[in-house]
């Protein structure tokens, strides 16, 4: 008889519908690839609940997805996406030797998740990754997770989910930086300030472009660059014209994942101003293509070289500033977390 295939099961609201969609969850892409790349002999299957829209089976980069096709609709539609993918979890465990689960954030795939664990006696950790560990989470009381299920993003996340659920997550692995999708990299950067990311109220973008305003003070042509679609896009712009930042800030639209890459490369400052961050990935990547990295989130209880963590909006003017008028800049990459180290130590917990 035929021995069944070791497999992991990844669970995830949405994923790339085909190896061109570069922008649907960037860093989970990178884990995955990640992932199969330090564990070759393991089979890696996605489950993905909402995104793609259609359902049906195809190959990503060699990796088998099973798209539900649940399009995001809520009521009684969200129910039979996850009878469905109750069903597709059934037959993967009748037809494979499944090693566990590994759902993303604490929402409805971590919700069939765990209980489809606990019925059939597998492993299944849910990965904390953003506002999922903020109070009034409906999954927590219909998962009722215990700490050692739990993966953190960052120390920031663990210590969050601790507060506002009495439960400490067990394991803090952020997601990882692949290095092969970096160039060369520029040796004249053009670029004084960088921002990428969806533009939406979270993020806090009017930061980014009052921060640029102030900076024309003192450097009148001073080069800007903000990627990024979203519903905020237009009232950015309209401030920006209002700001008479014409000639200083481009906003480019969405781009892909690796040509915001190359951006970072070219640039000498990544400004995140987003008001709440678990561990965002930019961060990471930012800090490896050379540039300085300014945020008002600090994921990790250690500091990074480069990175600076400010409070108040007058601190990252002047923290922005302070950079600008360094008469040398320090851009040699700093690499956080390597993803195959990030696999390695995400896998070890199902063998």
């Amino acid at each position: 008889m035929k021995s069944k295939r070791e497999t992991l099961v990844i669970l995830t609201p949405g994923f790339p519908k085909n190896e061109a969609d570069s922008t649907c969850i960037p860093a989970l892409q990178v884990f995955v690839k990640g992932l199969k790349e330090v564990c070759p002999g393991l089979d890696v299957i996605v489950l993905t609940f909402q995104y793609p829209f259609q359902k049906g089976e195809y190959k990503w980069h060699g990796i088998k997805v099973i798209s539900i096709g649940g399009k995001s609709k809520g009521g009684l539609f969200h129910v039979v996406t996850w009878i469905k993918a109750w069903a597709a979890l059934r037959k993967l465990n009748r037809t494979r030797h499944l090693i566990g689960l590994l759902s993303f954030w604490l929402g409805e795939c971590a919700f069939v998740g765990s209980y489809f664990a606990k019925y059939f006696r597998l492993y299944h950790y849910c990965w904390l990754v953003g506002q999922d560990v903020k109070s009034g989470n409906k999954y927590f009381n219909w998962v009722k997770p215990k700490g050692d299920s739990l993966i953190a993003m960052s120390d920031f996340l663990a210590t969050q989910f601790k507060t506002n659920y009495k439960v400490s997550p067990l394991y803090v692995i952020p997601f990882g930086v692949d290095t092969s999708l970096f160039g060369a990299g520029s040796l004249h950067r053009d670029i004084d300030i960088l921002g990428a990311g969806s533009l939406i109220p979270l993020k806090q973008y009017e930061l980014f472009v009052e921060t640029i305003s102030f900076l024309k003070g003192f450097f009148p042509g001073i080069k800007a660059v903000l990627c990024g679609n979203g519903p905020e896009i237009e009232r950015l712009q309209a401030m920006a014209a209002s700001l008479h930042l014409g000639n200083n800030l481009t906003f480019t639209g969405e781009l892909t994942h690796q040509e915001v890459l190359a951006l970072m490369q070219r640039s000498k400052i990544f400004l995140h101003p987003s008001m709440y961050e678990g561990f965002s990935t930019v961060l990471s990547e930012s800090l490896y293509a050379g540039a300085h990295v300014v945020s008002f989130c600090k994921p990790m209880e250690k500091q990074f070289r480069n990175h600076y963590v400010v409070k108040t909006n007058a601190e990252m003017n002047e923290q922005v500033l302070t950079i600008l008028r360094a008469k040398k800049l320090d851009h040699r990459p700093v690499l956080l977390y390597p993803v195959e180290q990030i696999a390695k130590n995400v896998i070890s917990l199902f063998v």
